[in-house]
């Protein structure tokens, strides 16, 4: 059940997520997905999905089209094979994002590349500023320093340096926690914020956050995140 707090932030505990459980897939779904209907979560902003999917060994989607979204995919655990119409053939590990604009439209395939270690993964849709736009490929690791401790911009619609591009007034985030350490999301007051704890925990408001667990912030809003124990944690700074 969603809790709203007095600090202009909602509260979205991970057990309300909806779930997928196939033979060789297990997701939770942030927001609508599938099978997983609820009219209260159809987004947030531009944010449209969030997929938290472990993948059996050696399985995975076959070839499937999308188009005019932004598709993020941040591994965690293991190593992804991805495939496309845009002749692309890449291996993502963890400490890589890819960043897919599907625009007028685009074809994929996602497989575990290994045969013996199941894949963790978050894909992230992001709904596109402009419509049928020429589709793109991208895909990049990133310093694990820069982002222990600290907030570190992995993709962003404003031309952020370093950052993957993506159709989208919306900039992705992750921070590497130590124990105890404390880290604030600041909000403008014209945009938002959707934080979700990706693995440990963390504590927010004087309550406690697990993996999957997540908060959204109203526009102005400023949180502090405080690490519990080894952390990572993800935020959408959004307009």
């Amino acid at each position: 059940m969603t809790q709203s707090t007095e600090a202009g932030i909602r509260l979205l505990p991970g057990a309300d997520r909806g779930t997928t459980q196939l033979g060789w897939l297990h997701s939770r779904h942030s927001f609508s997905f599938g099978q997983f209907y609820d009219p209260q979560k159809m987004g947030f902003r531009s944010l449209r999905v969030i997929n938290d999917d472990v993948i059996s060994p050696g399985a995975g989607f076959g070839e499937h089209g999308h188009d005019n979204m932004e598709i993020l995919t941040w591994m965690v655990d293991g190593a992804l094979r991805h495939g496309d119409s845009l002749d692309n053939s890449r291996r993502l590990e963890p400490g890589e994002l890819q960043a897919m604009s599907a625009g007028s439209g685009i074809r994929h395939s996602e497989y575990n590349d290994s045969k013996t270690d199941t894949a963790r993964l978050l894909q992230i849709w992001i709904e596109p500023r402009h419509r049928d736009v020429e589709p793109r490929y991208d895909q990049k690791r990133f310093d694990a320093e820069c982002r222990h401790n600290r907030w570190q911009t992995l993709a962003s619609g404003c031309g952020t340096d370093g950052a993957l591009p993506i159709g989208q007034d919306a900039e992705m985030r992750v921070a590497d926690m130590d124990a105890s350490v404390s880290l604030v999301v600041e909000t403008e007051s014209s945009r938002y914020g959707y934080v979700q704890v990706v693995s440990g925990s963390v504590r927010v408001e004087g309550r406690t956050l697990t993996e999957g667990d997540a908060f959204s912030t109203e526009a102005g809003t400023d949180v502090i995140i405080e690490a519990a124990n080894a952390s990572q944690v993800i935020w959408f700074d959004l307009g």
